[in-house]
């Protein structure tokens, strides 16, 4: 029987709200605050904000799709700043962090639980941006992404998407982790098939989502197959707090802004 994916990271990224992981603590309310003055920025990538000329002049009346982006962190400042949003996310409880923030502060967001894969329950053109985090290496194809956010948005609409460099699958899990880089995978890497059933009980014995990496040619260019024109792009690299190592060699993360032609 395949490994059911959807429905493991659905439980496991649950169980990250549960443990406190950083993508799933909510903003303040002095942050929503700040963001119905004005005053606001989010992120794509761990580090970098996202610059402002991505986005519209004013967030007033915007319709924001924040694709796979619960945790309390992006909808709500969005929300606040004045876009109508709509947030999809896999993780019942990374919506719920949404949903505390909403109420907490008087807020509208419209929560959908979802895959960020198949938008089917949206209509055909109905958003003006989409928020796109961090996230497409929780699912083992890309493409649908980029070819359902293209349907959903409309004309002149654009996607401001975060993923992280393919490069950062090519090593030794484990010893990553203590700071050695040893090149071990062929690149595209999945946790389902690139490793064996032994050493992905590691991972799923704590809870961790299974992760993927994709092409480059998947990531940048399954956006212009899908109809979209780059038009922005940034790189960024883990939080030095994370003492990750292979940040202090390279950009680790990749941002885009593309519009929809």
């Amino acid at each position: 029987m395949p490994f059911d994916v959807r429905n493991y990271n659905r439980n496991a990224w649950d169980h990250q709200v549960d443990t406190g992981n950083e993508w799933t603590v909510p903003v303040s309310s002095s942050e929503v605050e700040a963001a119905r003055r004005g005053e606001w920025a989010i992120v794509l990538t761990p580090v970098k904000p996202v610059p402002k000329e991505w986005f519209p002049r004013s967030l007033a009346g915007v319709k924001v799709l924040c694709l796979a982006s619960g945790g309390g962190q992006q909808a709500p400042i969005l929300a606040a700043a004045g876009a109508h949003v709509t947030l999809v996310d896999n993780s019942p409880k990374q919506l719920e962090q949404d949903r505390l923030v909403a109420e907490r502060d008087g807020l509208e967001i419209a929560l959908v639980e979802g895959d960020m894969r198949d938008l089917s329950g949206l209509e055909d053109g109905s958003f003006d941006l989409i928020v796109h985090p961090c996230s497409n290496c929780f699912v083992p194809n890309v493409e649908p992404v980029w070819q359902e956010s293209y349907r959903v948005l409309g004309s002149g609409g654009s996607i401001l998407s975060g993923f992280l460099q393919p490069a950062v699958f090519l090593f030794d899990a484990d010893k990553y982790d203590r700071g050695e880089l040893e090149v071990r995978h062929r690149l595209p890497y999945s946790d389902v098939t690139s490793i064996g059933d032994e050493e992905r009980s590691k991972v799923t014995a704590k809870g961790e989502p299974l992760c993927f990496s994709h092409t480059l040619d998947a990531l940048i260019g399954g956006q212009i197959a899908a109809g979209f024109a780059l038009t922005g792009f940034y790189e960024d690299v883990f939080a030095p707090s994370s003492g990750d190592v292979l940040s202090k060699h390279m950009s680790t993360f990749i941002a885009t802004r593309a519009i929809k032609r």
